[in-house]
Formats: structure tokens, sequence, C-alpha cells
């Protein structure tokens, strides 16, 4: 990978619906060029999908918490797949530390949370669990786009 398809990735994932017609003029590229190099970073497995980013009006109405886990030894497997079901939960990560997940949750409601919560707590595998809701975003550069390469 280059600068430039680094730049192209960036572009995507800001909007993946741009025309590869406006991709190729933001970095100075042929239209060809961007269709192939699309092709070539999915090929690859460098970009793996496409989805939906949810907007600002749903984000910040949703109630968001980081939840940690605790799970027995052996039941790891089981625990991700009870996870999984869950369309609450957003993230699922091995830590180290503390907790063996960092499960981040996003709910409609407080309510909703806590319902989801007392739903966890009572997955087979679950020692303990220690719940952070979130207040604010302080930073978040998912989403942001870098600029160009210098050329």
């Amino acid at each position: 990978m280059d600068d430039t398809d680094r730049h192209l990735l960036s572009l995507l994932q800001a909007n993946a619906r741009e025309s590869t017609a406006l991709l190729a003029r933001k970095l100075g590229v042929a239209r060809t060029t961007i269709v192939a190099r699309i092709a070539r970073l999915e090929r690859e497995g460098v970009i793996a999908g496409y989805g939906v980013r949810l907007g600002k009006r749903l984000e910040e109405a949703a109630v968001r918490a980081y939840c940690g886990l605790s799970v027995a030894p052996k039941t790891g497997a089981a625990v991700m797949r009870a996870l999984e079901r869950l369309p609450e939960v957003e993230e699922v990560s091995a830590v180290s530390g503390q907790f063996d997940y960092m499960v981040l949750l996003r709910c409609e409601t407080n309510e909703q949370l806590d319902a989801l919560l007392d739903r966890i707590g009572l997955i087979e595998g679950i020692q303990h669990t220690h719940t952070s809701v979130v207040l604010s975003r302080k930073l978040d550069r998912r989403s942001a786009v870098p600029p160009p390469p210098a050329a």
C-alpha cells in the first residue's frame, strides 16, 4: 500500500458511496486507476466490505457503555457466541488486565441498557462485569479524513 491507497481508504471510510469520478478528482488520478485500486484492495482483503455509519442524530440519542467481562476458563467461545446474538453489542475486544473482554454497548435508553446488562450477567461463563456509561466523547478519530499525501 502506498500513500494514494491510504488516502483512498480514508476517503472511502468517510463516504463509501462516493463516486469513483469524484474520488479520482480528489486524488488527482484517473477514474480507471481508482476502479483498479479499489478492486485490488478488495481482492487483497484490505477492504473487507462496506457498511453504514449512523448519523449524528441517532448517535447522540444513544446510551453507550463499556462493559468489562471476566469469564470462566474455557468458556470464551460460548460467551462470544452469546454476545454475537445481542444486537446492542457493537464491539468486543479481548484485553489484558483486570478483564478478559471489553464490550462496547449501544442502547436507546437507560432502561434498555439496564435490561441488557442483566441479560449479559446471566450468560453462562461470565463471572464478573463492570460497566461504565459514556457521558460524552472527547475525541473520535475513526471518521477523520487525513490530509492528502504530499506531492
